[in-house]
């Protein structure tokens, strides 16, 4: 099978770290070639050379046996070359097919005088592009009213219409539920079987074996090893990624849970448009249990989390912290009642991207002592060693430590950033959502081992996963939501994943 492309001898370097250290990789044409590796290691850095958003400080890359410098996307679209970012890239107030076009928009002329973009005929050469690679979407929709799995599409589209040959997908079922995933891993073999050459940027190992050829992985900066994907183990490969043998099991030791934390009594919320998002929700989360919340993205946990947090009105209800009604409080007020919250979007939410490393770590409590002093002005000193603390404990990786810029770090350390400042604040109630998004298997284990000691140390924890099995693996109880309701609340042994998935659909029916 020939190379399409080949990496030669390439080195990145950014100040205060080598992204990527003399990798040399080839991938063949016709094939899908994972790329695996830690949070940090340079996989998106190599990618986005070949996509011409960086440029190799040393080495070559060679497309189609001709060494090529390509210096921008618009160079990388000319070589056929197309990529799926982690972070979509489209413009919320246009429609699918103002986005596919945008940049090389078909012109007719009105009147024989005026040139016009001519929109009906893209229109309709998108909906056939859709069609032919089973990417269904309504050209004519717009962006913004559209779910995270058509918006995947139409980035899909961008690259097909723009006739890619080399098709780079970096992180492409990170913000996508169990049954979205299928559908996408299917669309990619598609892509493969019509002669399409797929890279794929992931930490889903479960993934790369159910459809990749090879795997490269990444380890600092450095290839450690190019594998047949058929022949290799899950186990093995995530020990080649993390450098160490990684447990894909938790020892959880069961014990009495305590005193009510958390107690959720018959809220609802409703969005601007008047819809009912949560309807009637009660429950309670004790000392030293997590409570899990399980359902299909756009059920209602995210909005019974954000409520909870002070992010969104309730409609009717009450939420008691410790006993304290915090119902209408303010988002400070619940924080400092003991609430924690690492939330689902951690760049709307839960981060200041354009601050740095310190600061948001300091962020919930900068106006306290000893990061702040009685005249209000803020001690560095001390957010510097809270920051080189957390940076060490939590294994976040950086540039510069507490003075980087945390729009620059990936979204794994970025998450790790969030998941330290909301732990070391010591409250009685953590609220995840989401919590392993985006990372690899190594910072997956230590998270869930740190939930894990977390209820040991009889912190309440609600949990809110679309990872059917972080959920299975975590939960001392499940609830599963459906259209904004509770569908059941269970003991975690008294049920199956089968049983949970039909709850999730709204079809499983209690027997008698």
């Amino acid at each position: 099978m020939e190379n399409l492309v080949e990496f030669r001898h390439i080195t990145k370097r950014f100040p205060g770290i080598v992204a990527n250290d003399d990798i040399s990789l080839s991938v063949r044409k016709g094939e899908i070639l994972a790329i695996l590796g830690e949070n940090g290691a340079g996989k998106s850095t190599l990618m986005s050379m070949l996509f011409g958003m960086y440029t190799p400080d040393e080495g070559e890359i060679f497309i189609r046996g001709k060494a090529e410098h390509i210096t921008s996307p618009l160079v990388a679209n000319e070589l056929n070359i197309g990529m799926v970012h982690q972070h979509f890239m489209l413009v919320e107030n246009q429609t699918i097919t103002e986005n596919i076009i945008m940049g090389i928009e078909p012109k007719k002329r009105k009147f024989g005088l005026f040139p016009i973009v001519d929109l009906q005929s893209s229109h309709e050469k998108v909906q056939q592009l859709s069609m032919l690679y089973h990417l269904e979407v309504n050209p004519r929709d717009t962006i913004e009213d559209v779910p995270v799995s058509t918006r995947q599409r139409v980035e899909i589209l961008k690259m097909l219409y723009r006739n890619a040959e080399i098709l780079i997908f970096d992180e492409p079922t990170a913000v996508l539920t169990p049954q979205e995933i299928e559908s996408l891993l299917l669309i990619i073999k598609s892509l493969r079987d019509s002669g399409k050459t797929i890279i794929l940027i992931t930490h889903k190992l479960d993934e790369i074996k159910k459809i990749a050829d090879r795997c490269a992985i990444l380890c600092k900066g450095r290839l450690i090893d190019v594998l047949e994907v058929a022949t290799t183990s899950v186990q093995h490969m995530s020990a080649l990624m993390v450098g160490r043998d990684v447990s894909l099991t938790l020892d959880k030791v069961e014990h009495e849970k305590g005193a009510e934390v958390l107690k959720v009594e018959n809220v609802s919320v409703v969005s601007q448009d008047h819809i009912t998002l949560v309807d009637s929700v009660s429950f309670s989360v004790h000392e030293g249990e997590i409570l899990a919340i399980a359902g299909v993205s756009g059920n209602g946990q995210v909005e019974i989390a954000d409520a909870i947090a002070g992010l969104i009105p309730i409609k009717s209800g009450r939420i008691l912290l410790q006993g304290n009604d915090i119902t209408t409080a303010s988002v400070r007020k619940r924080i400092e009642a003991g609430l924690s919250y690492i939330p689902e979007d951690r760049h709307a939410v839960g981060l200041i991207l354009d601050f740095n490393l310190r600061e948001n770590l300091c962020l919930k409590q900068y106006y306290r002592s000893p990061y702040c002093n009685e005249r209000g002005i803020l001690q560095h000193d001390a957010m510097n060693e809270l920051g080189n603390t957390l940076i060490e404990a939590f294994d976040i990786r950086t540039s510069k430590g507490n003075d980087t810029l945390v729009r620059s770090m990936s979204g794994g350390n970025q998450q790790k950033a969030i998941i330290a400042r909301e732990i070391n604040l010591d409250s009685k109630l953590i609220m995840f959502v989401q919590p392993t998004r985006g990372l690899d298997v190594g910072a997956i284990e230590a998270i869930h081992t740190r939930i894990n000691s977390l209820r040991s140390e009889g912190k309440a924890i609600l949990l809110i996963s679309l990872e059917l099995d972080e959920v299975l693996q975590l939960a001392d109880t499940i609830l599963v939501m459906y259209n904004g309701k509770v569908q059941t609340i269970k003991k975690a042994n008294e049920l199956t994943k089968l049983q949970v998935g039909e709850y999730m659909m709204g079809v499983h029916v209690e027997k008698n």
